[in-house]
């Protein structure tokens, strides 16, 4: 089933989420529902804030991505790169920070370079709660380290420069307000 997205101005959104355990209420159907609504919208990761729900959970698959032109020459093996990731904690981050145009299926129609450092390790459960701590780099990286700041309750307008966001702070309102043109569903927090 395909779950709204919710946009920006939902103060789930800015909340930082919750460890949940293997027995959540309807977790593999959410999973699915996940894949299924990144898909239609044409993502590459969805955390599970953005769909209403302040719980430590986000998925990735960065097949679109591997098609891409802008994506990296040297990342191998893009399209393969499905994952589940849950009771995320970030262990660590390493390396020079680079810049990389971003955007969110919260925050349609908006992109920013935003600075990440190139390497993270991350301990988390899968969906079978099988523990893992893994170290990833590059894009792989960067699509984690997005999805990660969704159930810390940070957006990738709050890692831009001070100036940028003043000068979007219409077009925010506007994506808030429902006035902006998307080819998903979404719910929108100040749409009268």
């Amino acid at each position: 089933m395909i779950l709204p997205i919710v946009a920006f101005g939902d103060p789930v959104l800015k909340k930082k989420a919750v460890d949940i355990k293997k027995d959540y209420p309807g977790l593999s159907q959410l999973i699915e529902n996940m894949f299924e609504t990144m898909k239609k919208a044409k993502g590459v990761g969805l955390a599970a804030p953005q769909i209403g729900l302040p719980i430590r959970l986000f998925i990735i698959d960065a097949a679109p991505y591997a098609d891409d032109d802008e994506k990296e020459k040297n990342e191998e093996d893009l399209e393969h790169f499905r994952k589940i990731f849950i009771n995320a904690h970030l262990i660590e981050e390493e390396g020079e920070k680079w810049k990389f145009n971003e955007g969110c299926l919260s925050i349609p129609t908006i992109r920013e370079d935003v600075e990440r450092k190139p390497e993270l390790k991350i301990r988390y459960v899968d969906e079978n709660f099988v523990k893992h701590e893994e170290t990833y780099n590059g894009i792989r990286a960067r699509i984690i380290q997005h999805e990660y700041d969704h159930i810390e309750g940070v957006l990738f307008t709050d890692r831009i420069n001070p100036l940028r966001k003043r000068l979007l702070k219409r077009k925010l309102t506007d994506i808030s307000k429902g006035i902006v043109d998307v080819s998903y569903k979404m719910k929108f927090p100040l749409k009268k």
